[in-house]
């Protein structure tokens, strides 16, 4: 017996292109969405309108939420959109560079290809550049930071975020971001852990002025009482959480009930009453003053808890509920019965439920020790809310690298000249390698193109800089000229983590797509082509 093996069938309607073709037509796909890109990078970026086909604006220069709107049909462009989402979910930053970097690296492998060099020799060429860029970031170029050195902090937050939107608002963005990562950092057995996905959650209400942004000290919920005689302000209040209904137990799936008399319906009423009864009985023998729950809770459980003096909250997302623990020091509880006296929190300062435009808020704050808050943003329209909360998700990344991996890189393309000037003097002319170390310059040049400054003539000066030594000199993104990017006013830095993954993302890209010479799609014969049953009976 032969084993059976796939075998690729190329039928008259599979399309086939392989060989140079291919590669160039990657590096086209490749360098054209670079080109999309390149204005949004820098402090002087512009801004793109994107239009979805539901009639939604989004006004933005955040490199991955343009790409994400964007749709494109070639399959290298395809991964060049996905290297923006890989780098904003690892690091949450550098998702502009990351393209144009991958864009130039793809570039410059175009004249190698023309040369009928293989494509295996420029990507080992790639790998080793890559390498060897990654020792020098680490071992030469970066410097550490004092993480209690909050000032330094500042610069480095600053510097990402003066790029953006909210840059105009730079003190207050910074200050916002170091204290939502502060609040979150659980540091356990040595081991920091910082969650700012889940424990850091940004609310954005319309109305107000931006300056009246704040991170609460506690959690915000939008959310009301179930009752009108409820308290809406407690001090000190005893939070019990719950993740089960307060409400008559239903029957699981399928369930049938044969009722025959009068008195059997009563008691299956009174049933469902002592049901109820008791789990309040359970949660008032603790004598909390709010309850949290994830599910429902009956007009009966209502009754009871307003009679006790219990304020009642239900249907908390379950992420919520999650930020409330930690908030408050309440352990989530499954059934009433299992309720004990560790797992109400007592450690939230003040309860209280405030009405915000049209909308009810509650808001459970002045907590002794959060290890979750709440980052409450104000603005004119849904529009600058949104584009405040992509620009203020980069800073929460930039302040929770820091505390992740506290080393520093220069910025304004400083960096990058250095890697590409140390790459250069090791590397022969004409070499897959030295094309590695001129595709660098990219993030400089496009940083005195998008100010509209001379080009040539300040990577001229640029170079000169660097090779008499100033290893932190980089273009000025505002006026275009050459300057210490390390020396104040300017202070330009940024962290090692994402220097580190924007060179790692872009040069596996453009490897990626260079080691493809076939593309095969095999696309469905139409319909019209395929006849019928009744067609093919008629026939007969």
């Amino acid at each position: 017996m032969f084993s059976q093996q796939p075998i690729l069938v190329l039928s008259q309607n599979t399309k086939r292109e392989s060989g140079r073709k291919v590669q160039l037509e990657n590096i086209n796909a490749g360098k054209t969405i670079a080109d999309v890109i390149r204005t949004c990078l820098g402090p002087r970026a512009m801004l793109k309108m994107l239009m979805d086909p539901m009639g939604g604006i989004v006004l933005t220069n955040d490199g991955n939420a343009i790409l994400r709107e964007i749709t494109v049909q070639h399959p290298a462009a395809k991964s060049m959109i996905e290297i923006a989402r890989t780098q904003d979910e690892e690091v949450g930053d550098g998702t502009t560079s990351v393209i144009v970097l991958a864009g130039e690296m793809l570039a410059v492998a175009e004249q190698f290809l023309a040369q009928n060099i293989h494509p295996t020799v420029i990507i080992r060429e790639y790998r080793q550049a890559l390498e060897d860029a990654i020792q020098l970031l680490q071992d030469k170029i970066s410097i550490p930071i004092d993480l209690n050195d909050r000032e330094k902090l500042k610069e480095v937050i600053r510097s990402c975020v003066a790029t953006k939107y909210i840059g105009r608002w730079s003190d207050l963005a910074v200050d916002i971001a170091l204290d939502a990562v502060n609040t979150v950092t659980v540091n356990e057995n040595g081991r920091i852990e910082v969650d700012i996905k889940n424990y850091a959650k940004i609310e954005k209400i319309p109305g107000g002025s931006i300056e009246e942004s704040r991170v609460l000290n506690g959690v915000m919920i939008n959310k009301d009482v179930t009752h009108p005689k409820m308290r809406r302000y407690i001090e000190n209040p005893r939070i019990v959480l719950l993740d089960c209904p307060l409400e008559y137990k239903k029957g699981e799936s399928q369930t049938n009930i044969e009722i025959l008399g009068e008195q059997d319906f009563t008691k299956l009423l009174q049933l469902e009453e002592e049901h109820v009864q008791r789990q309040c009985e359970d949660i008032i023998a603790f004598k909390p003053d709010v309850v949290f729950t994830e599910k429902g809770i009956s007009d009966l459980a209502q009754h009871y808890l307003v009679k006790a003096g219990i304020t009642a909250i239900r249907r908390l997302r379950k992420t919520d509920n999650n930020r409330l623990a930690r908030a408050c020091g309440a352990t989530i509880v499954n059934r009433t019965e299992e309720l004990k006296e560790s797992d109400v929190g007592t450690g939230a300062g003040k309860f209280e439920i405030k009405k915000i435009g049209d909308e009810y808020f509650t808001f459970v704050t002045e907590c002794k020790n959060p290890k979750a808050c709440t980052i409450l943003l104000r603005g004119a329209s849904k529009d600058v809310l949104n584009e405040i909360e992509r620009n203020l998700q980069d800073a929460l990344h930039v302040a929770k690298n820091l505390v992740v991996s506290p080393r520093l890189v220069a910025g304004g393309g400083a960096t990058e000249m250095a890697v590409s000037q140390a790459l250069a003097a090791r590397a022969p002319h004409a070499s897959p390698y030295r094309a590695v170390a001129h595709a660098l310059e990219i993030i400089p040049r496009t940083l005195a193109q998008n100010c509209g400054a001379n080009t040539i003539r300040t990577l001229t000066a640029l170079r000169a800089r660097h090779a008499g030594g100033a290893s932190t000199a980089g273009v000025d993104g505002i006026t275009g000229e050459v300057a210490d990017m390390a020396a104040p006013p300017r202070a330009v830095w940024e962290p090692l983590a994402v220097k580190l993954q924007v060179y790692k993302t872009a040069v596996e890209t453009a490897i990626l797509l260079l080691r493809i010479d076939d593309i095969v799609s095999g696309s469905k014969k139409k319909d019209k082509e395929t006849p019928t049953p009744a067609a093919m009976a008629a026939q007969e």
